[in-house]
């Protein structure tokens, strides 16, 4: 085995290749179709490769497809000749099967990646140290660029697990306090999926650990745009607490006066209190318990657009009727993506109705160019009873 010549390639990024882990790398100039064929062999190198295999994937409607195969596996073979003019018959055939030649060894980028991340399961004491090295190998999405079939399940193979390995190894940096590696690590990952959280709220607790409360605090706002923008959601609870807390290390909190001071002086904008669902479930929770000593009423209202909907749009203009229609401090929360839920205090259900009509009209007058329409249903919370729906008002079609 110690006489076989070592050939690298990366596929994690950029395609490249060279010979040995310090020759030059060399950038990949072929044609597409060329290209995709010989990363195909690349992938597939620990076995042969069938003619009947390699016509199926890339010649499947030709006419000619085996003097296709052979007229680019003769480009392939100059190809790599170009780059490696020590190495001959890099590609060789056995039987009308292709694979490399035995006395070269593969190493992939991908496979080193893989096996890095096994490895730090079987050792989680070293898995700190494992992945910490590991992550770096993974420079971007899997053969970027290549867009072919054959390639898509495996980009999202390395993709899932290179953000599984992210969430192994972040706690872990996080008991040793290593808060520049996880910032490092969270700035990749969300270059992966942005929408992910938890890599996020990582990024915060380790700015606010560092004494960056205000960067912590910006991380937020842009993540809370940016989800609201793609998705039409709101961050986790969890998430909130974190910028919570950002926000109390910005005002230099310490003393208990001063946590007095930070949870009673949040600023009233006058209009109605747009929250998570989770954080309005527990809302309507403590106003039950309220509503048992008192023996009052509230009312819960989900309010839905119907007909011809602009999916981002229509949601968008209507959680700005509901936050300026409302009373201040009436919690709102987004079910999905064409439906919000209110909890309108101490209102009995005639009050709803009224509500129901002003939320209409006010839609309709502001957006009277829009499709979409409004429905309402309401529950009284005190009984938890869903009211008919034709009890309430229909907006129509403009």
């Amino acid at each position: 085995m110690s006489g076989r010549k070592s050939i690298r390639f990366e596929l994690l990024g950029l395609f490249s290749c060279g010979k040995g882990e310090d020759d030059k790398w060399r950038q990949n100039t072929a044609g597409r179709k060329e290209l995709s064929l010989l990363q195909y062999l690349i992938v597939n190198h620990a076995r042969s490769v069938s003619s009947e295999e390699l016509i199926d994937r890339f010649w499947a409607q030709s006419n000619d497809p085996i003097n296709a195969l052979r007229g680019m596996i003769y480009k392939i073979r100059k190809y790599l000749r170009e780059m490696f003019p020590e190495e001959e018959n890099m590609i060789v055939t056995r039987h009308g099967n292709y694979g490399w030649n035995p006395a070269l060894q593969i190493e992939l980028d991908s496979e080193v990646f893989e096996q890095a991340c096994k490895e730090a399961r079987r050792r989680p004491q070293e898995a700190a140290e494992i992945l910490s090295q590991a992550l770096p190998l993974y420079k971007g999405d899997f053969l970027a660029g290549n867009d072919s079939d054959w390639v898509i399940p495996m980009r999202r193979y390395y993709q899932t697990l290179y953000l599984d390995a992210c969430r192994e190894v972040l706690p872990l940096l996080q008991n040793q306090e290593r808060w520049m590696e996880i910032i490092t690590v969270c700035e990749q990952a969300q270059n992966v999926d942005f929408a992910a959280e938890d890599f996020v709220n990582f990024q915060m607790q380790a700015l606010i650990s560092l004494g960056q409360s205000a960067r912590a605090m910006e991380q937020y706002r842009q993540f809370r745009e940016r989800l609201w923008k793609e998705f039409q959601i709101a961050p986790s609870e969890e998430m909130e607490q974190t910028y919570a807390l950002a926000s109390g290390m910005c005002r230099g909190i310490q003393g208990k006066d001063d946590i007095l001071k930070m949870v009673t002086e949040e600023e009233n904008d006058g209009r109605a209190f747009f929250c998570t669902f989770r954080t309005f479930q527990k809302i309507v929770s403590l106003e039950r318990r309220h509503l048992a000593r008192t023996r009052g009423t509230s009312t819960l209202m989900i309010v839905g657009l119907e007909n011809q909907v602009i999916p981002g749009t229509d949601a968008k203009r209507l959680e700005r009727v509901l936050l300026n229609s409302l009373r201040s401090g009436d919690p709102v929360a987004k079910l999905d993506a064409v439906s919000y839920v209110v909890m309108l205090t101490g209102t009995s259900f005639a009050d709803a109705q009224n509500v129901a009509m002003r939320i209409d009209r006010t839609f309709r007058r502001m957006y009277s160019h829009s499709r979409a329409c409004l429905s309402f249903r309401t529950a009284l919370l005190e009984e938890n009873q869903e009211l008919p729906v034709e009890n309430l008002p229909q907006a129509v079609e403009s």
